[in-house]
């Protein structure tokens, strides 16, 4: 190719470029005048676009957050004021590795659950008490996590945790801080 065809191909296509940057203003135009008053809403038949800035956003978040705090930490002043009883326990699941491999965690989560229920004094249900609603022993998901996140192979060989007895007698179970 020579030199003037190469120049030549160039302003076409300068030209091409120019043409499709033009006919995309004249297309938007085009359709604003496509549609009629009533379809406009409100801002733009006044001639008044209102724009949220960043700024009012943000403020708005800030405001929701702070809305939530206080109620955050009601929540748990009265989930600390709810325990009568908090103790911290290390809990050896070692035996657990005595089962098949497919058997162990959940052997651990038995474990952990006698353990508890020794130690913590939880009362066995009898006959005489189905009439009331009956005591729980409630084991949180970070400590099944704790438990379970190496697989039903390999559970730990000991788990450190947080016994919590409320007022109605119901013990709580959770991972102790730092694990």
């Amino acid at each position: 190719m020579t030199e003037e065809k190469k120049e030549e191909i160039k302003e076409e296509e300068e030209k091409g470029e120019q043409e499709v940057e033009e006919s995309l203003p004249k297309a938007a135009e085009e359709e604003l005048e496509e549609l009629t008053a009533e379809e406009l809403p409100e801002e733009e038949k006044t001639g008044e676009i209102v724009k949220e800035t960043p700024e009012l956003a943000e403020e708005e978040i800030t405001t929701a957050e702070e809305e939530a705090k206080p109620e955050r930490e009601e929540k748990a002043k009265k989930e600390k004021e709810e325990f009568v009883e908090e103790r911290f326990y290390t809990v050896p699941l070692g035996k657990a590795w005595i089962m098949p491999p497919r058997r162990r965690a959940p052997r651990a989560m038995r474990m952990l659950k006698s353990f508890v229920t020794k130690h913590m004094k939880l009362e066995a249900r009898t006959e005489s008490e189905e009439e009331e609603e009956p005591k729980q022993l409630v084991i949180t998901n970070e400590v099944n996590q704790k438990i379970w996140e190496r697989g039903v192979e390999k559970p730990p060989r000991k788990v450190r945790v947080r016994a919590a007895k409320d007022k109605e007698g119901n013990i709580t179970v959770f991972l102790a801080e730092g694990d």
